[in-house]
């Protein structure tokens, strides 16, 4: 073997012509009826795709859709606003067994349901039609501000 790949050839060139440059006066023309038609053909096409399913576990698929209407059923006792547009759930994961694993925060360290929130968000989640079980890592960290809250939340409590 010479140490050449049999893939690859190498061709020396002294040069490289440039494509020819696209002007207005070769546009093609067409009738009204054959753009209309053209047009027809494309939205025939467009509307005759089927969407593709998304996985129970991805954003559109019916575990993952479940677990987020589950937690917009949670308030914060303190602030009427459910802890999703609240900004606390940082993450929701669906593995292939619909094993659900919910990241979230709390706005404080010292929030009175420190306790308490974690424990229903796990038993609000583990019902959720389709879930195996549920489980909520609580962090601290990135700490919870205002600004992780959605529009939504933000009209309702009068921010925005």
């Amino acid at each position: 073997m010479s140490g050449e790949d049999p893939k690859f050839s190498i061709e020396e060139v002294e040069g490289v012509a440039a494509p020819r440059r696209a002007f207005v006066e070769d546009a093609v023309e067409e009738t009204a009826a054959e753009k209309l038609g053209r047009k027809r053909d494309y939205l025939e096409g467009f509307l005759a795709e089927k969407p593709q399913e998304a996985g129970a576990g991805e954003p559109g698929g019916a575990i993952y859709d479940g677990v987020i209407a589950s937690l917009r059923e949670i308030f914060d006792p303190e602030i009427p606003v459910n802890i999703y547009d609240l900004g606390l759930i940082y993450g929701v994961d669906v593995d292939e067994e619909a094993h659900v694993t919910v990241t979230m925060t709390l706005t404080t360290p010292h929030c009175p349901v420190a306790e308490s929130m974690p424990g229903e968000v796990e038993l609000r989640v583990a019902a959720v039609p389709g879930v195996r079980d549920a489980e909520v890592n609580l962090v601290w960290d990135p700490p919870w501000d205002p600004q992780k809250m959605s529009d939504e939340a933000k009209l309702e409590l009068g921010m925005l």
